[in-house]
């Protein structure tokens, strides 16, 4: 009884941690199913040793997802290089029109998914160095050893990926209001065939991605406002097919098949009045796996 008791005390310890710990490993990889193992395998290892000596659980288990995050990403390899390009990170998505404390601070811990396509592109420990430091606050000093450096070495990582960061992922307008606009006058002129007012919609270096997964491989990605109106006008959408929804905290749709299973999400990135990207998951292996019972009908 008393070893149940200690077992079931480290478990409630754990808990207490497992939120913050998944938000680490889903920005460190970009995937749900693939945080969620790292957050076991940390929980294994506490498990394995118990929490004697840990003076600061939550510094202890956020190293050592990080480390497992760090092989996991390494361990990638050439599958990711090749869908260099085209990969879009798994999407969490929540009701446009959700209340209550709790989605508010969904939306407040969101990360966006164009920048998450960017961390994608970072060498691993410059990701980690980042994530860690920029995003959850950790020092460089307890950075050093997940990445084999010294703090130093650890600082430069993280700036590097900041000034990557900074040049690629444009800072999203954070009024959801003003980007439902522009998202919806992009749908409509979308449906109407306007040419002239997609591309008024769209930055004049706006990108568009589309990750198709093994459907169809390789990179599939636009730039240029002509080009993406042109593509955004070819496959237009019948509105009884489109469901708005917060993608990462940003104004977005997922688009149903005619049998209502999803077909494609896609996450808009809207700035100064504009759409500056467009990040959309077409995968059908992952997308069966997304849950839109939250969302409007």
């Amino acid at each position: 009884m008393v070893e149940n008791s200690a077992d079931e005390l480290l478990a409630r310890r754990f808990d207490e941690h497992r939120t913050r710990l998944n938000a680490v490993a889903y920005r460190m990889l970009g995937s749900m199913t693939e945080a969620e193992d790292a957050v076991q395998e940390a929980w294994f290892r506490l498990s394995r040793t118990g929490d004697e000596g840990i003076d600061n659980l939550a510094g202890w288990l956020t190293t050592v997802v990080g480390r497992v995050c760090l092989d996991m990403l390494r361990a990638r390899g050439s599958r990711r290089e090749d869908l260099a390009g085209a990969h879009v990170p798994d999407p969490v998505l929540a009701p446009v029109d959700g209340e209550g404390p709790e989605h508010e601070a969904v939306l407040a811990d969101s990360v966006g998914l164009a920048l998450l396509v960017v961390l994608d592109t970072l060498p691993p420990a410059e990701r980690l160095a980042f994530v860690l430091h920029d995003m959850f606050g950790v020092s460089f000093a307890d950075i050093a050893p997940i990445v084999d450096r010294e703090p130093a070495a650890a600082r430069q990582l993280a700036s590097r990926a900041r000034r990557r960061v900074r040049g690629a992922a444009p800072a999203p307008d954070p009024d959801l209001a003003r980007q439902r606009r522009v998202v919806e006058a992009f749908l409509t002129a979308a449906r109407g065939g306007d040419f002239e007012g997609l591309v008024r919609l769209l930055h004049p270096d706006a990108t568009a991605r589309a990750d198709w997964g093994a459907l169809r491989p390789g990179a599939a990605v636009v730039h240029g406002a002509e080009a993406v109106a042109r593509q955004a006008a070819t496959y237009a959408q019948p509105a009884e097919r489109v469901r708005y929804a917060l993608i990462n905290g940003a104004f977005g749709i997922v688009v149903l098949s005619e049998e209502g299973r999803p077909f494609s999400v896609l996450a808009y990135t809207v700035v100064d009045g504009r759409i500056a990207r467009i990040d959309a998951l077409a995968d059908p292996e992952r997308l069966a796996r997304l849950d839109l019972t939250a969302l409007d009908a």
